[in-house]
């Protein structure tokens, strides 16, 4: 089968950009947890987190800049995905679409806080009184729980795993896609859904914390959606559903995919 060339056009942008949005948020959350320790900092008190933010001065805002906008990249293919894979008739994939770009929207919120709200926080924290800095103290956790842990933390990355679960779901149901990467993408969401212990743990003192859990499912998840960037780019294009206006070049049966061989704001 053929697609016509602005699908194929399509499906190479849309894995490009998961590659890029994947790899390059990778690397800003490296360099942002070197110079910053997120997002284990992200757990201290105002009077840690702030002097420390206006130390690290403007270089440290333009990397939290970094760090919002790489992962907004991701948006895009996100929402070209379903066309992509031919399936823009697929309920399940459209409500996962939905989840997945609010997840992003949302991530964006808790990462550019740190652009346009926390700088004046800090600036005046740092340069206050003691009655001051106990203003800012209940202002900054105000707007880190909120726009942090709720908005950023749990609802994003909620969406975002409910986002992985139904693109893995749809994949091992049609083989729009090899099937071991609905595999891989279960299990990766799964492993980053046990981080929703450490954000759960600042609203109910003693919840069950498993220290390891954001760092390997943020990281497991990163590498799977670049992935399925590197699958689009390098594999066949995809069989369309019914009624999504691709027109196939030829009528003999198409069959899926061969077998393989063998993010805290």
């Amino acid at each position: 089968m053929t697609l016509p060339g602005t699908n194929r056009g399509l499906r190479l942008t849309t894995g490009l950009l998961l590659v890029l949005g994947a790899l390059a948020f990778g690397t800003a959350a490296t360099v942002l947890s070197a110079t910053f320790d997120w997002p284990d900092i992200l757990r201290e008190p105002a009077g840690v987190v702030l002097p420390a933010f206006v130390a690290g001065g403007t270089t440290l805002v333009w990397t939290w800049f970094a760090t919002a906008w790489t992962y907004g990249v991701l948006l895009v293919p996100i929402l070209l995905l379903p066309t992509v894979l031919g399936r823009r008739g697929d309920p399940v994939l459209r409500l996962a679409t939905y989840a997945g770009a609010t997840s992003v929207v949302l991530s964006l919120i808790g990462f550019l806080r740190w652009v346009f709200v926390v700088p004046a926080l800090a600036d005046t924290y740092v340069t206050g009184d003691a009655v001051t800095r106990a203003a800012v103290d209940a202002a900054w956790t105000a707007q880190h729980r909120f726009g942090g842990a709720l908005l950023g933390e749990h609802l994003g990355q909620l969406l975002a795993l409910g986002w992985s679960v139904a693109l893995s779901v749809v994949i091992l149901r049609t083989r729009v896609l090899p099937r071991w990467l609905g595999v891989t993408g279960l299990v990766v969401s799964a492993l980053y859904l046990t981080n929703q212990g450490d954000i759960l743990a600042t609203a109910v003192p003693g919840f069950p914390v498993w220290d390891l859990g954001g760092l390997l499912g943020s990281t497991g998840w990163g590498l799977w959606v670049a992935a399925v960037g590197v699958v689009l780019l390098l594999g066949p294009g995809p069989v369309p559903a019914p009624g999504d206006g691709a027109v196939a070049t030829s009528t003999a049966p198409v069959t899926g995919p061969p077998e393989p061989a063998g993010t805290r704001t």
